[in-house]
């Protein structure tokens, strides 16, 4: 095990924007906070780097024992931390091309793996996709970034790990369809609440039950989505084409998966999920999308109009890949593994399930040390290490 150095720093660069999303600073500067965490005595060419859209993950199990395993990582942040409520994705990918350029440029590492943990799976996919096939010139919105015209650099490699397909499908997968008001948030349909005690549709669901589940769900998102287009183009008529404006999205975590571990099945708990007991957390603050934007609805959550999905950016993406699955993972279960799989481009990709793991390996040093097992043997077998 390598002992290393946690070396912070920032990366910065200069944007033309016509209104700032995110709280103080020169409205034309983008700054972000990143940690190099560097192995003693053991020089490298190659750096792997980890970035989620709202980030936090510094400190995490993986990013940590990376390091300790010998390899240089990077954690950066984007520019929207531990607050998605305004956030653009495609601003976020040029962040990571930022932290890419300086890590080859500046840094002098001559390869670059992404490593895609959980929502920043979908991300590197969303990154690589542009930077290897770039088509994205607005926002689902019709505004800048034009990632065509970034010249992003392509990563080297890519792991994907406790993956889901992104934040766009991930929501509807968990959005409450018995909200048939979005402004009162307890007008339900009864046959739809899975939390309701009364409900005598109880797990384990029938198929043509959870069928109309999901269509309800998707119906709910399309709502939301036709009434933000709405408010984006009264502003414009209005002559406020910049005008922006918050909402709350009641009701993220009701996917009956939580209730009934027979579909999607795998080793998690049941009336679980990662944030705590499901029906808490499906009306409390720390919800998918509570708190939103306009621009940030279409972009991050909305089904219909996201950049970022996992899947239809995976096809583009074709250098090496490994993807970790958890065999007990209470956030991204087996089918959004599958399908991102499934959908990657790449000639050269690799698939592992580590067994009764849970999301983050919280409690399961094992467990964490046999994921590490299988990156450090790719890595090495793809020429990423020595």
């Amino acid at each position: 095990m390598a002992s290393y150095e946690r070396i912070p720093y920032l990366i910065l660069f200069q944007e033309s924007a016509g209104y700032k999303d995110t709280y103080a600073g020169p409205i034309d500067q983008v700054v972000l906070k990143a940690h190099l965490l560097k192995p003693k005595d053991q020089p490298a060419d190659t750096v792997v780097i980890l970035m989620h859209p709202i980030g936090g993950g510094e400190y995490l199990p993986m990013t940590v024992a990376l390091a300790k395993a010998g390899c240089h990582v990077i954690y950066c942040q984007s520019r929207y931390p531990n607050n998605d409520s305004a956030l653009i994705m495609e601003k976020v990918a040029l962040d990571m091309g930022a932290c890419v350029r300086d890590a080859k440029e500046r840094l002098g590492y001559r390869k670059v793996v992404l490593a895609g943990w959980s929502g920043g799976a979908a991300l590197s996919l969303f990154y690589q996709s542009q930077a290897e096939s770039p088509s994205v010139a607005t926002t689902p919105a019709g505004e800048p970034p034009d990632l065509t015209a970034a010249e992003l650099i392509p990563a080297d490699g890519m792991l994907l790990l406790a993956a889901h397909i992104g934040r766009s499908h991930t929501l509807t997968q968990w959005l409450d369809p018995s909200i048939v008001d979005e402004s009162d948030p307890d007008h339900r349909d009864a046959e739809l609440n899975l939390y309701d005690p009364q409900n005598p549709r109880q797990p384990p669901y029938d198929t043509a039950f959870v069928e109309k589940y999901r269509t309800a769900q998707r119906a709910r998102s399309q709502r939301i989505s036709a009434w933000v287009l709405d408010r984006l183009k009264a502003f414009k008529a209005a002559g406020e084409p910049l005008r922006e404006q918050g909402f709350v999205v009641h009701g993220t975590m009701a996917d009956p998966k939580w209730l009934d571990p027979t579909i999607d099945p795998n080793g998690r708990r049941p009336r679980w999920c990662f944030l705590g007991d499901p029906q808490v957390v499906n009306m409390s603050p720390i919800g998918l999308a509570r708190f939103c934007t306009l621009r940030s609805w279409l972009s991050q959550w909305s089904d219909e109009h996201s950049n970022a999905d996992g899947v239809r950016c995976a096809p583009k993406v074709t250098v090496p890949a490994l993807m970790i699955g958890n065999g007990a993972d209470d956030a991204c279960t087996p089918d959004d593994t599958e399908a991102l799989f499934n959908a990657l481009g790449s000639q050269d990709k690799a698939r592992v399930t580590i067994a009764d793991a849970n999301h983050y390996y919280f409690g399961q040093p094992k467990l964490l040390a046999q994921s590490i097992q299988h990156c450090m043997a790719w890595l090495l077998d793809k020429g990423f290490a020595d």
